[in-house]
């Protein structure tokens, strides 16, 4: 070693440390809309319920977030399911970590889903929490009365920002279904939400990349750190396991009506389904069975009441619904 290497820390590269975090994108169903349980983060953005793992007490990650949840918000958490590490570098900006100084933000994500959408919550830590509508956060996904009201601006700035680039502009045609021969596919939230990220088109990308121009005013709610980025992908979760396991019934309470039953997956799906055959295909499943009892508050006929029949949703020989062509 050299006199001029003596005055450099070894390794000094790798001493940043890192703080691993559990994030939670909770979802439920609230006056027929599909809502995520939202925090504050200390500048006021909305934020998912969030909170650091400690390795000496936690015993795993998924008792340390159901204990974190239920102190910040009041809410006991029920179904769990692990989403994907996020590991990003500059990914917790601009909130600060509370780990060590300059320490890489990792956070483990986890969707959960509850048919409890009580209208808040207070936790013990005393911060408030609420529902957020999803449709606020991702206006884009919202497909249930034809195209989105903020499409002929998002897809305005993405085309200005694609310009004669042939690969970005397939990228925005396969991903918003542009052209006749596009198939929506409601899965693909991520992938929006990141193509909408890397365009410059919402808040998050300026305040990580400041740039000279604003974002289009596509009537969307930015929220923390990279917490909607979290969401999109529990959102995309969500969809793709509707069509293979039954979890649309978690979302439901012990008794429904076969409405109630296509208003929730319609409201998870944002897509609008026909009605007949949603019944038919719910009926194929074997998944309900009638209860002789009837809905009296429909606003109409009074309307028969099911309940889930099916296997553990979780269990390997469950199957989930269909989801036929908009009507």
């Amino acid at each position: 070693m050299t006199d001029g290497d003596a005055h450099i820390p070894p390794h000094s590269e790798t001493h940043i440390g890192v703080r691993i975090g559990l994030s939670a994108v909770i979802i439920s169903l609230h006056q027929r809309e599909a809502v995520v349980l939202t925090t504050h983060a200390p500048d006021g953005a909305p934020a998912l319920p969030f909170g650091p793992f400690d390795p000496v007490k936690d015993r795993t990650f998924e008792l340390a977030l159901r204990d974190f949840v239920t102190q910040q918000t009041g809410f006991q958490l029920g179904f769990v399911e692990q989403l994907y590490t996020f590991g990003d570098i500059g990914r917790a900006s601009p909130r600060a970590s509370s780990g060590p100084q300059g320490a890489r933000e990792v956070s483990v994500g986890y969707l959960t889903l509850t048919p409890d959408s009580s209208p808040s919550f207070t936790g013990q830590s005393g911060q408030d929490a609420s529902w957020t509508p999803l449709f606020q956060i991702f206006p884009w996904e919202d497909w249930r009365k034809g195209p989105p009201a903020s499409l002929p601006a998002l897809t305005d700035g993405l085309r200005l920002w694609a310009g004669n680039d042939s690969r970005r502009l397939s990228r925005i045609n396969t991903l918003f279904a542009l052209s006749e021969d596009t198939r929506w596919n409601e899965e693909r939230v991520l992938e929006r939400y990141e193509l909408l990220y890397e365009a410059g088109l919402v808040e998050e990308s300026h305040r990580d990349n400041p740039r000279e121009s604003g974002p289009a005013m596509l009537s969307d709610l930015p929220m923390a750190s990279d917490h909607r980025r979290i969401a999109a992908t529990g959102l995309g979760r969500l969809r793709s396991k509707l069509k293979y396991r039954p979890v649309l019934f978690d979302l439901m309470e012990d008794e429904f009506t076969l409405s109630n039953l296509q208003s929730a997956a319609e409201a998870v799906s944002g897509l609008s389904l026909h009605k007949q055959n949603f019944r038919r295909g719910v009926e194929r499943t074997g998944l309900v069975t009638a209860t002789g009892r009837f809905a009296t508050d429909t606003g109409g006929r009074p309307a028969e009441l099911f309940r889930y029949v099916g296997p553990d949703i979780g269990g390997a020989s469950a199957s989930g619904l269909t989801l036929p062509g908009q009507r």
